[in-house]
């Protein structure tokens, strides 16, 4: 066994640690409304349920040489923004969106995604996902870094579900319809492969 202090390590050496290890993670497409109005999107696979009581999700943004990306600074002017499950179907079109543009252009028209008025938050989503959360910011938390962060932590409450009725099946999503994708390290994505069951103990 490998034993690996992470206070020796570079920022990179710890990154690539975690992302290699911590797999396979759910991917989160997100959408922002700028001050000026120009949609920004996103993918981020530093995502997870926070609570379903009420409905929440985390969001963690990375401070790339501690400056807010596009979307971090959007939850931040506006407090809403919009999550969509990545799945095999839009997966490629959503990697696009990753390209660093300048704020004033929009990724989800040079990606060629649909946007689709929200019901609850001001920010748009796009059609092209099966689902769709509207959330509005709980708390945001900058965190780490030793003169200033390197990450923001965003808790957002789901204000509104999108889902796609093809995978929806009496108050369940199917797992097979949505087919979402996750990300590894590197290039490397999964589909969700065999799916098993274990009953818990009682």
């Amino acid at each position: 066994m490998i034993s690996i202090d992470p206070k020796h390590n570079s920022e990179r050496e710890n990154y690539k640690l975690l992302i290699g290890t911590v797999i396979p993670r759910p991917i989160a497409f997100v959408t922002t409304q700028s001050e000026e109005g120009i949609l920004n999107g996103a993918p981020f696979s530093y995502f997870n349920i926070v609570s379903s009581n009420p409905p929440m999700v985390s969001l963690s943004i990375q401070r790339p040489a501690g400056r807010l990306k596009d979307t971090a600074r959007n939850i931040y002017n506006n407090h809403q923004f919009v999550v969509h499950i990545v799945d095999d179907e839009n997966v490629r079109k959503i990697n696009q969106t990753a390209a660093s543009l300048p704020s004033a252009e929009s990724e989800i028209e040079l990606a060629n995604l649909t946007p689709v008025q929200s019901e609850n938050v001001a920010v748009p989503g796009v059609l092209e996902a099966k689902v769709r959360m509207e959330c509005k910011l709980v708390q945001a938390i900058p965190l780490g870094g030793e003169e200033e962060p390197g990450s923001d932590l965003f808790i957002g409450e789901i204000v509104q579900f999108h889902i796609d009725e093809s995978i929806y099946q009496e108050g369940r999503i199917d797992p097979r319809a949505l087919n979402a994708v996750s990300r590894l390290a590197g290039a490397n994505y999964a589909t969700i492969g065999e799916i098993f069951e274990i009953e818990r103990p009682k």
